[in-house]
């Protein structure tokens, strides 16, 4: 490679490397921008764009809750299938009122959701509890709700018209809070989970409002044989495990298409088909826990790894130079620019950075060392059986290519596994190790060697003790 070629790579380097830095911390930049512009009227330098590093719960402070989920009306084999899907709305419900990089995990029959920057958790329960959990229900057959008022209420069940309180939803939705049980409805297999959409509109003849929902195909099929087994019967809506509306089938309702009605405002309907369409729960849900995390403790973990990585990077920048002398600084200078460009990557992708994260790309620094290391030592070789400088650096490079090469694919495979199959604590910890391990491939084996390149045909080169 020509010296022109090589002198051209490393202004674009140090240009990127440049941009990086100002992208990692902008405030320098701008206020310098403003004092231009005050003093320059005709020309106006732009404010780079100040983006933020996303901060994980446990440095910015949130909210923790943990769910427990009722399985006890799904069977065995689709309980891991309803969990995911629990998880996809919960998601789906966070996000759609705005909160950044939610974290929403399932464990066996639990849900974890941590919502940083959300300090109050009066609030964050508001937000998961608004989602509405829908579903059918068929009448049970009059002696099972005799049955099930005498098992209830015992002789007091005499006093109560059945048929006529099972026909009302105030009453029924009462006596449900007051006892826990519905005596009148049994569950279906038709739930929210199988709901596309939900829209307000309003009766014919009135203009009282109601809710239209529309299930998809599978959900269709149910509605359908649903409707056609239970014609003349009631089929109940339920939400929140409460009636909404108690209707009749007259006949067989194929398209998957349906109606809510009951005494609702137009705020109140538009309420509900919004947290509808945000994602009715498939499986109920009930709040075991809940915490508060403040960002104080966050905030000293943050400052004392950080304190951290800047010692580990002068550490590292030290034993390079002390051991591998003029290489060591020119791994150095890489180093830094690495470090430049993979913060500001965070800022980019974005990865939300925790205390886990943290430590992984402190320790993707000191991985970032290794390929130099490997390189300046088989460089070392070279040299010392008598091969001039530009020889013995491609030997170099070429000799330990393969060991930087399958070490790092190794570590980028550990990285894939814990990122896929663990928790979210180590997921950060494998994302920013992942990251920083193709990063610093590329600083170690392109712009490592590219500075080198810098002192081919030259005086230094002679002075074999520098290298």
């Amino acid at each position: 490679m020509s010296k022109k070629r090589v002198y051209i790579i490393i202004i674009i380097i140090f240009v990127l490397a440049v941009l990086a830095g100002i992208l990692d911390y902008p405030k320098y930049f701008n206020q310098g921008a403003d004092f231009f512009n005050s003093k320059i009227k005709f020309i106006k330098i732009p404010h780079f764009p100040e983006i933020s590093f996303k901060l994980g719960l446990d440095l910015q402070g949130g909210s923790h809750l943990v769910y427990e989920s009722d399985l006890s009306q799904i069977g065995e084999k689709d309980r891991s299938e309803a969990m995911s899907g629990l998880r996809d709305v919960i998601e789906r419900r966070v996000n759609f009122f705005g909160i950044t990089e939610p974290v929403v995990q399932v464990q066996k029959e639990r849900l974890i959701v941590e919502l940083a920057g959300i300090k109050d958790v009066n609030e964050a329960i508001k937000m998961i509890g608004q989602t509405p959990y829908l579903e059918f229900k068929e009448e049970l057959s009059a002696e099972e709700r005799n049955s099930a008022f005498q098992a209830i209420l015992g002789d007091q069940a005499k006093e109560i018209p059945i048929e006529t309180a099972c026909q009302n939803a105030i009453f029924l939705t009462n006596f449900i809070l007051g006892y826990g049980q519905d005596p009148c409805f049994k569950t279906t297999s038709l739930t929210g989970k199988y709901l596309t959409r939900a829209e307000i509109g309003f009766e014919q003849q009135t203009p009282k409002p109601l809710v239209l929902i529309e299930f998809n195909d599978e959900g269709a099929k149910i509605f359908g044989e649903l409707t056609e087994k239970n014609i003349n019967k009631q089929l109940a809506i339920y939400i929140d495990q409460v009636p909404i509306s108690i209707p009749v089938v007259n006949e067989k309702i194929s398209g998957g298409k349906a109606q809510i009605t009951g005494s609702f405002t137009v705020d109140e309907a538009k309420e509900l088909a919004r947290n509808l369409n945000a994602g009715a729960l498939p499986v109920p849900i009930k709040l075991i826990s809940q915490q508060s995390v403040g960002p104080i403790l966050g905030k000293i973990s943050l400052d004392k790894s950080l304190k951290a990585g800047i010692l580990g990077l002068i550490a590292v920048i030290l034993f390079m130079i002390i051991f591998y002398r003029l290489p060591g600084i020119i791994a150095s200078f890489a180093l830094i620019i690495y470090v430049t460009l993979i913060l500001s990557l965070f800022k980019l992708i974005p990865v939300t950075l925790t205390l886990s994260g943290i430590a992984g790309f402190i320790l993707s620094i000191g991985m970032a060392v290794d390929a130099n290391i490997l390189i300046f030592s088989r460089t070392r070789e070279e040299i010392s059986q008598g091969k001039n400088f530009s020889t013995a650096l491609e030997e170099g490079f070429n000799r330990a290519w393969s060991s930087i090469r399958d070490s790092n694919f190794n570590s980028l495979i550990v990285c894939a596994i814990l990122f896929g199959v663990a928790t979210s604590f180590i997921k950060g910890f494998a994302l920013t190790l992942g990251i920083g391990v193709l990063v610093s491939m590329f600083s170690a084996v392109f712009i490592t060697r590219i500075f080198l390149r810098i002192f081919i045909d030259t005086k230094l080169e002679k002075f074999k003790w520098l290298w």
